[in-house]
């Protein structure tokens, strides 16, 4: 399925603008898809009215400060639409020269109204073709440089003028060197009554080292035309102008463009790939074994004043303080310096920073609820299983044998009061009621002694409840820690699997080749 290049440049761009916002993507990486031109040469001027499958071919006149420019295209007009010479000798408006049967259908944004002159002519040998008049880029002026720049998207032919005495502009290669591959190129040397055929090859050869094999360069000259080269220059345009050039110069643009674009997605998605959070991770297993050594051992002193005090307390309020200053500087240690090794293991530290922060927040909270609950569960049940059964016997015992062994001295008594009638020497005597005495209160004094010695610490258990609760609280601490190092894993991998669609719909593959002895060949750089 074919995607559409402003859609796809949408949507980059809309996944970018999420990506920074969510601090995933600096503002640095996302400026590369927001500086991409999405403005292109058709845009510029509707379909002809005559051939709605059509289109005109765009060129423009660039060049430095008083190489002829305006004369040229001054020339071509047969009249003054660009003033030229003494009357302007600097370049500042853009003038666009075209058939009068196309229509303009929008102006680049940004550009004044009163910068842009615009001529009509009736002649139907260049009704395919506009001609655009640019300012002087290598102006000391900064608005003809922005004008020049707002223009060079909306471009098809770059004619680069130059002069005898000026073909070696540094400015004038620099802008070649940065636009090269994305205009079609002609070259004029104007003036040519006023220079050397040695600077002729020379500029020649200059070409040859910016890229083009076999450049085609037009001599002409404004003041003594006869001989020159103008009516070769226009005769090599009027063929560009054909629908065939049109649109195979259309094509590799959109091929460029895609390229461009799929090259810049391919850097970021570099980046994400580059995320290592296994590295991450095991920083995070070591940094958390020595803090949470640490903690064990700074905080086991609190644990054990408060378990003494609820021992000795119970239903007290207390000012003990399970976790202090001192703890949360220690989770802060490790928080700061895990995200830390997150920008070491090229994973982005803002959102993660972000998360954590409820951490900080909340941990005092939650760590001394948990472990506190775990403690007041402890006093719930003292002891262990066997500890508790043994009370619940002991308590039992201290009554059901008190009362067993008075039941059997009160038998006893009452079985030697009946045979004290018949028989006088049946009494029963002093040794049975020290000895009736002696079992009924060991038979309480023995379970009550083990019942005591059997009873739980108060303490202990608290202690121990605490501890237990601390463990899990710290555990819990971890797991949350973990959580969310696996939630920025997964939806920094959502975004990369985003960005991954959008590059799959680029689908740019190589630029396609043009035959290199053609036209197209010629005035387009090669490779």
């Amino acid at each position: 399925m074919a995607y559409d290049y402003s859609e796809l440049l949408t949507q980059a761009r809309q996944w970018a603008a999420t990506a920074q916002a969510e601090g995933r993507l600096s503002a640095e990486r996302a400026q590369l898809l927001t500086t991409i031109d999405a403005r292109s040469t058709e845009s510029l001027f509707a379909a002809s009215q005559t051939d709605p499958d059509s289109r005109p071919l765009i060129v423009a006149f660039m060049g430095g400060t008083g190489v002829g420019k305006s004369s040229l295209l001054n020339r071509l007009a047969g009249q003054a639409i660009a003033r030229a010479g003494i009357e302007r000798p600097t370049s500042r408006e853009v003038t666009l020269y075209h058939h009068q049967s196309l229509a303009i259908n929008k102006l680049p944004a940004g550009l004044p109204l009163d910068s842009i002159k615009i001529s009509q002519h009736s002649d139907a040998v260049n009704s395919h073709i506009v001609w655009i008049d640019m300012p002087d880029f290598d102006s000391v002026e900064l608005s003809n440089k922005r004008l020049v720049l707002e223009w060079l998207p909306h471009i098809d032919v770059l004619l680069y003028v130059v002069s005898p005495e000026r073909y070696r502009d540094n400015k004038a290669w620099q802008l070649l060197q940065a636009e090269g591959a994305k205009h079609a190129w002609l070259f004029v040397m104007n003036q040519r009554d006023r220079g050397q055929p040695v600077q002729y090859d020379d500029f020649k050869q200059q070409l040859g080292k910016a890229g083009f094999t076999d450049p085609l360069i037009f001599r002409t000259s404004c003041s003594e035309p006869d001989g020159d080269e103008f009516a070769a220059l226009l005769e090599q345009l009027r063929q560009l102008s054909g629908q065939h050039s049109v649109a195979q110069l259309e094509q590799r643009g959109e091929q460029l463009r895609r390229q461009h674009l799929k090259q810049t997605l391919q850097q970021l998605a570099d980046d994400f790939s580059a995320q290592d959070y296994a590295q991450l991770q095991q920083s995070f297993d070591a940094l958390w074994q020595h803090t949470e050594a640490n903690l064990q051992q700074g905080l086991a002193w609190p644990i054990k004043q408060l378990a003494q005090f609820w021992a000795e307390n119970l239903g007290q309020a207390t000012d003990i303080k399970l976790w202090d200053e001192w703890a949360q500087n220690r989770l802060n240690d490790l928080l700061d310096e895990l995200v830390l090794q997150a920008a070491q293991a090229n994973i982005p530290s803002k959102p993660l920073k972000s998360a954590l922060q409820n951490v900080r927040e909340q941990t005092e909270k939650n760590l001394s609820a948990q472990t506190e609950l775990a403690g007041r569960q402890a006093l719930l049940k003292p002891g262990n299983g066997a500890q508790r059964f043994l009370l619940r016997f002991t308590a039992i015992c201290e009554t059901v044998l008190p009362l067993a062994a008075m039941g059997a001295v009160g038998y006893q008594v009452f079985s030697g009061y009946y045979h004290s009638a018949a028989d006088a020497t049946a009494y029963l005597g002093t040794d049975f009621a020290v000895h009736s005495v002696l079992l009924i209160g060991l038979s309480w004094l023995i379970p009550f002694f083990l019942h005591k010695k059997i009873q739980p610490s108060l303490q202990k258990a608290a202690l121990k409840g605490l501890q237990k609760g601390h463990q899990q609280a710290l555990a819990t601490l971890r797991a949350e820690v973990e959580q969310i190092l696996l939630a920025e894993q997964q939806r920094n991998e959502r975004l990369q699997q985003e960005l991954q669609i959008i590059l799959a719909k680029c689908g740019a593959g190589p630029v396609a080749a043009i035959e290199q002895g053609s036209l197209l060949g010629r005035v387009l750089l090669a490779g």
